[in-house]
């Protein structure tokens, strides 16, 4: 069955593309319905004119300048046009392809325009918000970088302030324990002893508050960390502090990650410092670090076989000046833990612990983010 003429232009009179043709000097052989509707023109008053007696005059321009470019190559070539409509101008993507005789000569230009103006509109409302938001986020990071250097200065003065008289207080009672001892009764130097030691303990809590701040505001940068490294450097200190305990660590020898190298060493002395704390009162002590890979992620462990704790109050253990411990078993501020979980979490990673009481407590954490749904366990 062959198609005539009739049955073409229903079919191009059917689609909401504009379609057109015009002969190589830019007269009009063929226009659709679609052409007519947009333009408020019947197409046997287009027909042998140009668009320059249909456009402004560099609208016409642009159009036969494309015209021109499709006869040049001589395939269909690809290109934004716009066109006055009724609400301004409209912008429609067009191709545009030669038409050949027999002999393969290009005697018209066929072109098929569909309008996009929503689109290009859609498009430059999405770059005007972005810009927006761009600027917004540029503005707020502004503020946060001024708000951050205004919470250092007043945590560094706060410390400041706060050392000084812990420093008196500290020298004072010294002086009196060294140089007036046997003025002061048992009661008076036990008093004596207790406030040295609630000063040790405020300076500790300073420089613990410090760290949380820290934490959560220092630059990460990351590179590959040994953290079997630090872990021993971790025990040499510890032991240094208590040369009469017996103690065992148990050491990889090499365990890298990718993280902060100054954070991670707070994450490892805390972990590791708490389970030297809580097996003290134990004479095989061990603590333990570990690493391996769960579906995916590098998790690392610090495991004790110390004092442990009841997993009821575990919700609690992140939190600052949270303790699950009396201060009379074993010393601390309450914050180390809090620090820890702020470092990991800053890294993508988590944190999750189980214990027993009695039975000692193990540490997991990773350092990497996790897959959507993932859950250290």
């Amino acid at each position: 069955m062959t198609v005539g003429h009739e049955q073409l232009m229903a079919l191009i009179d059917h689609t909401s593309a504009v379609i057109y043709m015009r002969d190589a000097d830019g007269r009009y052989l063929l226009v659709n319905r679609e052409y007519e509707r947009l333009f408020r023109l019947r197409r046997e008053d287009i027909v042998g004119l140009t668009d320059h007696d249909l456009f402004p005059g560099d609208v016409a321009d642009a159009f036969r300048a494309n015209d021109l470019l499709a006869f040049a190559r001589g395939f269909p070539v690809q290109m934004e046009e716009e066109a006055p409509g009724e609400d301004g101008l409209r912008t429609y993507v067009t191709v545009k392809f030669p038409l050949t005789d027999a002999a393969g000569t290009s005697y018209a230009v066929c072109g098929i325009s569909t309008d996009i103006t929503e689109r290009k509109l859609a498009e430059q409302e999405v770059r005007r918000l972005n810009d927006e938001l761009e600027m917004r986020v540029r503005e707020r990071t502004a503020e946060l970088e001024a708000s951050t250097r205004e919470l250092d200065a007043f945590a560094y003065s706060v410390s400041h302030d706060l050392r000084a008289p812990l420093r008196s207080v500290a020298g004072f009672s010294q002086i009196l324990l060294e140089d007036h001892s046997d003025a002061l009764g048992e009661q008076a130097r036990q008093y004596l002893d207790r406030i040295q030691a609630n000063v040790a303990r405020m300076a500790q809590m300073i420089d613990d508050l410090l760290h949380l701040s820290r934490a959560t505001r220092v630059e990460l940068r990351r590179e590959p960390t040994d953290l079997a490294g630090l872990a021993r450097e971790i025990a040499t200190e510890l032991r240094g502090r208590d040369p009469d305990r017996d103690a065992e660590f148990d050491i990889p020898d090499r365990l890298v990650a990718q993280g902060d190298p100054h954070l991670i060493r707070l994450v490892l002395q805390n972990l590791m410092g708490n389970a030297w704390k809580f097996t003290a009162h134990r004479g095989d002590a061990v603590i333990r670090l570990s690493g391996h890979e769960h579906d995916g992620v590098d998790v690392f462990s610090v495991q004790d076989n110390g004092a442990g704790f009841d997993m009821r109050y575990a919700h609690k253990m992140f939190q600052p000046f949270q303790r699950l411990h009396s201060a009379s078993e074993f010393e601390g501020t309450g914050i180390g833990l809090a620090i820890v979980h702020r470092i990991v979490t800053r890294h993508g990673g988590q944190i999750h612990a189980r214990s027993e009481p009695g039975q000692g407590a193990i540490f997991r954490f990773s350092l990497t983010p996790s897959p959507a749904g993932w859950v250290l366990r």
